[in-house]
Parts: C-alpha cells; structure tokens; sequence
C-alpha cells in the first residue's frame, strides 16, 4: 500500500489551526452584543389637582305639569309649542258654556236665599210689633181684670195673644239663622262656579319652555290627564351619582376624608360640563344640593348641580359628564401613561439607575391625569423610568438611556 505523503497531514493541521485562530480573531475583534436603547424621562413632582367625572342627567330647574281643574272639551290652544311661555299666560281653553250656566243657577239660589232672609225679618218685624200691642194690652188691662171691670176670657185672650206673638218672634228668628246659612252656602257656590269658570282657560304655572301638547282640540279633558309641560331651564339641573365611599371622602366629612366638601352648597368649587358630543360647556356650574339618602340598590348619593342656561340651548332629558377637582395631591409623583405597564393586575415600571441597570419595580397607582399618571408609592422624585423600549429588556438589564 503505498504512503502518503507527510505534507498533506502537515497541511491538514496548518489549515485547522488557521481556521480556529481565525474564529477566535473575529470573535475578539466583534465584543460583547451593544446595550439596547431606550428613552427615559425622569419622575416629577408636583402639586396635582384631583378632578372627578360622573355621568349627568340634565332636567329642568323647575317642571310644571299642566293639567285642568275641570273636566271638558278642549276648543282652543294657545301656544306655540316648543316655544316660551310667561306665567298666567292662557296655553288651553275649555267649552266655558256649561260654567257659564252654572254660575247663572248658583247666584239664582244665592238670591233666593236672600229673599228668605228678607221674607223672615219681615215676619221678624211684624211678630215684634205684635208683641208690643199685646203687651201694651196686657198691661193696660191687668188691673180692669183684677177689678173685675172686664171679662176674665178678655184678659185670657191677650196673654195668649202675647205668647203667640213671643213665638213667632223665636220662628221667625230660626228663620233667619236659616236664611244666613242658606246665603253662605250659595255664596260659596257662587264663588265654586266662578272659579270653575275660570279654570276654563288653562294657564301656565311659571315661566318656561312648553313641551308639546298631549291633546288636541275637541279632546275631552279631566283633571287626571297631563296636557302638557312647562319647564324652566335657566338655570338647569344636573343630576349625577356618586359612590358612597367617595360622598365621605370628598365631602370632608371624615378623618380619612382629602377633599374640601366642594358638595356643599355654598361651595366656590366650578363645575365643568362636558356634553354628549365631547365638547365642554361654556358656563361652569355649582352643587345645588346633595340629596338627604344613598340609594340602597345603588350604593350611590345622588348631587344636583345647576348650570346658567343662557338661550335655552341645553334641554332636560340631556346626557354629559360633570367634572369637578375634587382635592389636590401634595406633592404627588408623576410619570408618562406609557412609562407603567400592567401584569397580572398589578402595575410595573421599568426605572434606570444611575449605573444605567434597568430595575422593574411594582408601584401603587393613583389617578390620571391627562397624559400623565399619579405614583403613589415604589418611585422616588427624579429617578429615571424607561417610556420606550422597556419591552425589549429584563430585570438586571444594562441600557443605553436617552433623555426623552
């Protein structure tokens, strides 16, 4: 078998020796994989009003449902609906004609009544005067009787005449007492039926905006039955709810309560109003009242604001959102929405040392505050967070920061 020759294993052994240093070479010459990097901006703090934001109701300031007194037949409609209508003003009238009669039949027995009472002082006056002439005769003839001048039944028919006449006197009387009763009663009838009369046209109970009209002419009409609405608007109402727990801590009516009890009446606190498209109201509002009970199905005390109304433009039945600052953090850390990230429930931030090592750290949160969000406790003022790239490294990590 013929030997091979000693230079190819030479040459062999040259060329694995050449690759693995040339591995080594460019491995050393490469170094270690660069430090990601990231933007950072440092922790701030500052004093942070604490706003609130509920939903709203909006409802008139006062709302008058308007309804008749009498039943009857609707013949007119004053108003324009939709539009504005001043208190007294006549919006409906009802047929007047059966008021009308009625009014005539009570003042007829109003004057028959006073005619019973003419009649029994007349018959008063007359048993008066008899009781006087009998008197008179009684006196006159006492002394004759007892003299025996004039017949005994003489004297008996004038004592009888005497009491006949003391009688009519007490009839008479009761007459009268009568006839006064009877003038009180249809007096007050009287007064029913001009009143009734009059609720024939049907008037507006205050100023305001009239809603649309629940009946129509020739519609027959009762007292149950609501024609229509009037509601005042300028100022308007704003009901909104809040939760119980936040009631005692905003309200400043507990030690562990922060807030300046802005729910009261005599605040100062605005309140802003957003509305159902996003945009913010132009006039600022204030609490009206906070209502006297927490709604157990709810768990939540309903507060009513008022807000100026000029023009009309808002209308009840609305929907926004009230925003108030309910207190404001002393102090309070602050650090970019995008800085925090969540797991699990639980909020974690990325911060960088000044050996630029990246730390996670959970922190408790508080409220937002537009862009930026509320530390309350696990960041210290100044310290670094990671708001970009923090995805891309772990705990220990080293980094390349960049001020953002």
């Amino acid at each position: 078998m013929p030997e091979r020759p000693l230079f190819s294993f030479f040459s062999a052994a040259a060329l694995i020796v050449a690759g693995t240093g040339c591995r080594q070479a460019n491995k050393a010459a490469s170094g270690p994989p660069p430090r990601p990097e990231v933007i950072v901006t440092s922790a701030v703090q500052r004093d942070v009003p604490i706003s609130g934001e509920w939903v709203a109701t909006l409802d008139g300031f006062l709302n008058a449902q308007i309804q008749s007194y009498v039943s009857g037949y609707v013949v007119r409609q004053n108003y324009r609906e939709g539009g504005f209508v001043h208190k007294d003003e006549v919006m409906f009238e009802i047929d007047p004609r059966p008021f009308e009669s009625a009014v005539d039949q009570a003042r007829g027995q109003l004057a028959q009544a006073q005619g019973q009472l003419a009649q029994a002082e007349g018959q008063l006056a007359q048993a008066t005067a008899q009781l006087e002439l009998t008197q008179i005769n009684v006196k006159r003839d006492t002394p004759l009787a007892q003299a025996r001048a004039i017949a005994q039944s003489q004297m008996d028919s004038e004592l009888q005449a005497q009491k006949t006449a003391e009688a009519n006197i007490a009839t008479s009387k009761a007459a009268i007492v009568t006839a006064k009763a009877s003038i009180q009663t249809a007096e007050a009838a009287v007064k029913t039926c001009e009143l009734n009369l009059g609720f024939t046209k049907i008037r507006s109970l205050i100023d305001g905006i009239a809603g649309i009209a629940a009946i129509q002419i020739g519609n027959l009409v009762s007292p149950s039955i609501v024609l229509t609405t009037v509601s005042q608007v300028d100022p308007i109402k704003a009901y909104f709810p809040i939760a119980e727990q936040e009631y005692l801590n905003v309200s400043g009516l507990t030690k562990t309560g922060r807030g300046d009890g802005w729910m009261k009446r005599d605040s100062a606190t605005e309140l802003k109003l957003l509305l159902a498209d996003g945009s913010l109201y132009a006039h600022a509002g204030r609490v009206y009242f906070t209502d006297r009970q927490v709604d157990p199905k709810t768990g939540t005390i309903r507060v009513v604001a008022t807000f100026p109304n000029p023009g009309n433009i808002l209308r009840p039945g609305q929907f926004g959102r009230v925003q108030a600052v309910k207190e404001t953090a002393r102090g309070a850390v602050l650090v970019p929405q995008r800085a925090i990230s969540e797991v699990q429930g639980r909020y974690q931030i990325a911060v960088v040392g000044p050996d630029n090592r990246v730390s996670l750290r959970s922190v408790k949160v508080g409220p937002r505050m537009n862009a930026l969000w509320v530390i309350e406790s696990g960041l210290q003022p100044g310290e670094r967070v990671i708001t970009e790239g923090g995805a891309r490294v772990a705990d220990g990590a080293m980094v390349t920061p960049k001020e953002d």
